[in-house]
């Protein structure tokens, strides 16, 4: 991705924010210049990937298969130093722009919708193989259990939410608006967690065509000793 399409996206996605009268904190708008300032007192940011998380699954195409988060409060499963078994994210997701099909293999999840246009979830069983199974998934929606087709696709409008267990394939996108997305689960770690169906990239390789004005999570500088 490019540097100027992250800077464009971050300004859009606070923008958004603000007219849903969501309010992020403070470490949302740092610059580099203020994260130079910061020491070890705020590690936790640091380790546990918070803040600022935009891809494109390395496809190119941003505003169609890509995604803008912002991760809230997250533990670490990888060191005693952080306790919160627990992680609070948002996901700001373009209208019509896809999160393709992946599960997770230790996280459970739930998505909410928190404002906006309607946000549209189709889920799959994994199969042994890691593949698209044709079985019949159990769904919950705000504490309404119930089966569905494999491939249905799940419709949540503003306030509805979904939880999304382990092993469960999803790809979401928003209708006919832009949807500001929370989604609360057990501690989240992109690193090891995700499962693509197709083979993409995580994280995207950056083109510094201009100076980023905010960093992504995976782009601190070290605590200033």
């Amino acid at each position: 991705m490019k540097r100027s399409e992250i800077n464009q996206a971050i300004d859009g996605g606070i923008a958004f924010c603000k007219r849903m009268n969501f309010h992020l904190p403070p470490f949302a708008y740092w610059s580099l210049a203020e994260w130079t300032t910061k020491g070890h007192e705020y590690d936790e940011i640091r380790d546990n990937m918070l803040g600022w998380d935009a891809t494109d699954f390395g496809l190119g195409k941003f505003d169609e298969m890509g995604g803008l988060l912002f991760t809230i409060r997250n533990g670490n499963h990888k060191s005693d130093k952080y306790v919160k078994p627990y992680c609070e994210k948002l996901l700001l997701i373009g209208q019509d722009q896809v999160t393709p099909y992946h599960f997770h293999f230790a996280k459970m999840e739930d998505i909410i919708n928190r404002g906006g246009g309607e946000l549209m979830i189709q889920v799959y069983n994994a199969d042994g193989d890691e593949q698209l199974a044709d079985t019949p998934v159990q769904v919950n929606t705000d504490g309404h259990i119930y089966t569905v087709e494999a491939g249905a696709i799940i419709r949540l409008t503003p306030g509805e939410s979904i939880t999304l267990p382990p092993y469960l394939y999803h790809k979401f996108w928003a209708e006919s608006e832009a949807v500001l997305c929370g989604e609360v689960s057990m501690v989240n770690d992109d690193t090891v967690d995700n499962r693509f169906l197709e083979e993409v990239g995580r994280y995207p390789d950056i083109e510094d065509d201009e100076p980023a004005r905010y960093l992504l999570c995976h782009e601190y500088p070290p605590a200033l000793e």
